[in-house]
């Protein structure tokens, strides 16, 4: 196995790190500015300053040299190839991306495609995985884990705080995952996962249910205990459904249906943040403790969804999914044959009702 191969995953979820990072760091400034009368204002200003640096890091970033290839600039591919490698020994390298270049120039209807009977399993499972990530509760938690602390008994600093903890908890747990996803493989980080969400997501609905009084508190051994189980809920998601949505997303789908389909895979994601972000406070308010158990129901669908429909994709180069993972399971394996193939089995079917 290439290297490339081999640490997909770890590279893969380095985006997923990056993305806690930030939250962590937008949780620590929430809370040193609630001190401040103004802070809030201070709070949605520091928010420009990741944009500014983004504005003023784009005149420096060069272009890629598959972005170069594509276009025709092939000396300057070549050389922004040989200054990133740092050696000019890259012609192997270089002679790959043109010959993708030209594959991917051939593909003149990639949603077309995408629609095809053998790249269903791949975009049902990109979906499916986008929307099941979102139903886990993870960001109904991480958006309004201030609310929700407040809610069970912690002042508005203390909430604060604990959203700051869950935070680092958040960071801490996807750097497990970059070291355990190419190891212990996408399953078994998603399965094990599953169990640890929804045994968290029981115990807190359970507590809140049982001892959250009409006045919104509970006493603070059951409030911390809320949040160990909330910290325990984050670790699970923040090493198998939060990097492993996106990294699964990014490397099942073929060249010719790649940009089709993880552009449905991430139009999926959004979508379905916006719904939890807009409806989580009113389902919290109607259901109470309800709302875990609401969550609770969709991770043991996700758990079974990962046992029935989900192939391991660990250390599979992707040009040879097909034959090696799609092609191997049980159910996937169906789809695997060109439309022809099946418009052909039709109308003999068909021809031969019609001559019966």
């Amino acid at each position: 196995l290439s290297n490339s191969v081999k640490f997909r995953g770890a590279l893969n979820i380095c985006f997923q790190l990056m993305i806690t990072i930030g939250i962590l760091v937008a949780n620590i400034v929430n809370y040193y500015t609630a001190s401040v009368s103004w802070g809030w204002r201070l709070s949605l200003g520091l928010a420009g300053i990741p944009a500014l640096i983004l504005i003023i890091g784009s005149f420096s970033i060069s272009e890629t040299p598959t972005s170069l290839i594509e276009r025709g600039k092939l000396s300057e591919g070549k050389a922004i190839l040989k200054a990133i490698r740092g050696t000019d020994d890259v012609d192997r390298e270089f002679e790959e991306i043109q010959d993708a270049c030209e594959m991917a120039n051939r593909i003149k209807n990639p949603f077309k495609n995408l629609m095809k009977t053998n790249s269903r399993p791949q975009l049902v499972i990109g979906v499916l995985m986008q929307v099941f990530q979102q139903f886990t509760g993870i960001n109904a938690i991480m958006f309004y884990s201030p609310v929700l602390f407040q809610t069970v008994g912690f002042k508005n600093d203390a909430a604060l705080l604990s959203a700051v903890i869950t935070g680092t908890v958040n960071v801490l747990s996807t750097l497990v995952s970059i070291a355990l996803v190419d190891r212990a493989g996408r399953r078994s980080l998603l399965l094990e996962a599953c169990v640890q969400m929804g045994i968290s997501q029981a115990a807190i609905g359970v507590i809140l249910a049982t001892k959250l009084s009409l006045t919104g508190s509970l006493d603070h051994g059951t409030a911390i205990w809320v949040v160990l189980l909330i910290c325990l809920f984050v670790s699970g998601f923040a090493w198998s459904w939060g990097p492993l949505g996106w990294l699964i997303a990014s490397e099942i789908f073929p060249l010719k249906t790649r940009a089709a389909g993880f552009s449905c895979a991430v139009s999926s994601n959004m979508l379905f943040t916006a719904i939890i972000a807009q409806s989580f406070l009113s389902m919290m308010c109607k259901m109470r403790a309800g709302i875990f158990f609401f969550f609770l129901a969709w991770i043991v669908v996700m758990c079974l969804f990962v046992i029935f429909l989900l192939p391991e994709t660990k250390q599979v180069p992707i040009d040879e999914m097909v034959e090696r993972v799609w092609k191997q399971h049980w159910y996937w394996k169906k789809f695997m044959v060109d439309d022809d193939e099946v418009y052909n089995k039709k109308a003999n079917k068909l021809e031969k009702g019609v001559s019966t």
